[in-house]
Parts: structure tokens; C-alpha cells; sequence
């Protein structure tokens, strides 16, 4: 056995008092974290060194208290970096989506997004710092680090101009709260009564929240339904982003601000996401020896192709910055293999 798992099997025997208590492994995820199941509870392994501990805690609290569903933390060791939190089950909401059901289920996590937004927190912002630290992900592990890519002066004044639009974009739109990795993995189906989860018979539970801050409102819902793990039709899309808008409008999150502008910023706001995300991805994969996210690479980028073919008329830099990625970034990812839309 492990130090760690010899301290989180002291630290479970301990709290729930049964000395023969071995909590069994669940899974790990991107980060170095790793779950555990026994008597009742979830076990986290959750090292102080990586993990932001304290912010789970406190966002726990937060999202309980506003009303959402998220997990409840029932013991925490912050030196250690254990805690135990009350188990949400083991069905993500990306096993029940399929091309007849996913509207559905959209509909129930859209519903908490004026929730989330509006949660009593005082946050980080997500402001040209942060979002700078950010888009060094991409260029420095994508495009350096696993493509090998050598930028001349005018691919790099292409790759900061766009970023500066994508940041611009983001300061320019209404805040608030955001989860920051708002998607199907990330959020839970608990089912009300026995059999087959449905989605009126079901509720949605939010985790993976230490790394929320205040940012651009349209931030999470375009981390919704521009999944990087799985995509679904341009009129499923597009759906979404309308019900969106009105369950955020209707709020007054939003402010006097049109469809037309939010779904422009959503798709921008996407961009930024998305190039992180490749980056992210690359790093997972050189840096900690996952290589398992490669895949969804060519996906990510498709987005971010996309926003720049329909917003290119209005942002030059973009078209231009789409091209790019076109002739000399996805080349490298072409034996990659991506699953169709609705896989």
C-alpha cells in the first residue's frame, strides 16, 4: 500500500469508527486526485501539494446553500489533503445522453446555470492576468511541446492578436460565477425513484467546483454544449444556446444585452476555452503520462475552426487565425481518431 492510501485508510477508520473499514478505489480523474467508496461516503485522495482543498470546501458550502446539488463535505483533513463527502452516485451525465434525449437533459443543467451565476462567493476574476496565463498553455504544449512547431514573428503576431480579441471578448460581457468546467463528466445524474435514469425523474448534481471564479456568464453554458468530449448537432447547439440566454435574461443576469451579442460571445468565449483545453490536453499526456485525451484534441480545434469561419466577417484576425489552424496545426493530429457527432 501506499503513504497516501495508508493515511486515507487511518483517516476513514477513524471518522466512521470501524477499525476493518477498506474503502475500495473508484477511479482518478485529469488531476492527481483519487476516489474512494466505503460506508456510504466518498474518500478523497486529494494532495495539498495539487489540489485546491480549501476552495472545494468552501464552494461545497456555497453551492448548498444557494440550493444546488453538489457534493456535501463530511470530514477534511487539510494538512493531509483527505476528506470524505457524501456519495453522488456513479452515472455521469454524459452515459445518458444520445441524439433523442440530450435536449432534455441540456435542459436540466441550463437550469441551474442562473444558480451558479448568481452564488454568494467573493472569487478570483477571470481577468487579462488569469486568461493570459491560460493561453500560454496552448502555444507552449500544443504547439511547442508536442508538435514541435518553430513560429515565425508573423505567426506569433497572429497568435497574440487573436488571443487579445478572445480576452477583449471575455471582459466585455456581463459576470458572474462560473464553474469554469461545466460539462456532461461534470455533472451527476441522481436518480428520485429505482430503474433507468430519465430526465424528468432525475436531478443533476455539480462536482469537479474548486476551480470556480468570476467570469464571463456564457463561459459555462458554451463548456455545455461545445463538450470537448463529445459533439452533438449544430441544431442541438443552437438550442441550447437560446434557452440559455433566455434562462440567464430572465434572471437579469444579463442585462439589456441581445441574442445576437450573447451568442457571439459565447462562441468566442469558446474559443479561449477550447485552446486551453488543447493545451491542457498535450500537457496531460507529456507532462503526467495521459495519453487518453489526445483523441479529443481534433475536436476542440473543430470548435474553435468553426467559431472562426462564422465570425470571421466581423473579426479579420480570426479568419486569418482559422486558416492557420487549419493548414498548420490539425495536420498533426490527423491519425487521430474522433468520434462522429452524437458519439
Amino acid at each position: 500500500m501506499s503513504n497516501r492510501f495508508d493515511a486515507l485508510l487511518q483517516f476513514a477508520r477513524q471518522y466512521t469508527g470501524d477499525p476493518q473499514l477498506t474503502p475500495t478505489l473508484i477511479s482518478g480523474d485529469a488531476s492527481f486526485r483519487r476516489y474512494y467508496r466505503g460506508a456510504g461516503l466518498v474518500w478523497v485522495d486529494a494532495n495539498p501539494q495539487t489540489e485546491k482543498n480549501h476552495e472545494f470546501v468552501r464552494n461545497a458550502a456555497a453551492l448548498h446553500a444557494c440550493g444546488l446539488l453538489a457534493p456535501e463535505v463530511r470530514a477534511v483533513d487539510y494538512r493531509l489533503g483527505l476528506l470524505a463527502v457524501t456519495d453522488l452516485g456513479d452515472i455521469q451525465l454524459i452515459n445518458c445522453l444520445d441524439e433523442t434525449s440530450v435536449l432534455a437533459w441540456y435542459e436540466k443543467a441550463i437550469a441551474l446555470l442562473p444558480q451558479l451565476g448568481d452564488v454568494a462567493l467573493a472569487l478570483e476574476p477571470f481577468d487579462e492576468l488569469f486568461m493570459a496565463r491560460e493561453n500560454a498553455i496552448f502555444p507552449e504544449w500544443l504547439l511547442g511541446k508536442h508538435l514541435q512547431l518553430l513560429l515565425s514573428d508573423a505567426e506569433q503576431r497572429l497568435l497574440d492578436d487573436t488571443f487579445a480579441c478572445l480576452t477583449a471578448n471575455n471582459l466585455a460581457q456581463p459576470q458572474g460565477v462560473m464553474h469554469r468546467d461545466f460539462h456532461s463528466r461534470n455533472l451527476m445524474v441522481c436518480c428520485v425513484t429505482e430503474g433507468a435514469p430519465v430526465p424528468a425523474l432525475s436531478e443533476l448534481a455539480i462536482i469537479d467546483f474548486q476551480d470556480m471564479v468570476m467570469g464571463p456568464l456564457s463561459y459555462d453554458l458554451v463548456s455545455l454544449l461545445k463538450d470537448c468530449y463529445v459533439r452533438w448537432p449544430d441544431a442541438v447547439i443552437e438550442q441550447g444556446m437560446q434557452l440559455g440566454f433566455e434562462q440567464l435574461s430572465q434572471t437579469g443576469l444579463l442585462g439589456e444585452l441581445d441574442y445576437a451579442s450573447f451568442r457571439r460571445h459565447a462562441d468566442l468565449t469558446g474559443m479561449q476555452r477550447h485552446l486551453k483545453a488543447a493545451g491542457l490536453f498535450t500537457r496531460l499526456y507529456h507532462r503526467d503520462g495521459k495519453s487518453g485525451y489526445l483523441k479529443d484534441i481534433p475536436r476542440t480545434l473543430g470548435y474553435v475552426v468553426d467559431s472562426c469561419q462564422l465570425h470571421g466577417a466581423t473579426y479579420p484576425v480570426l479568419a486569418e487565425f482559422g486558416d492557420w489552424l487549419v493548414r498548420r496545426v490539425l495536420p498533426g493530429f490527423a491519425g487521430t481518431v474522433v468520434e462522429g457527432k452524437g458519439q
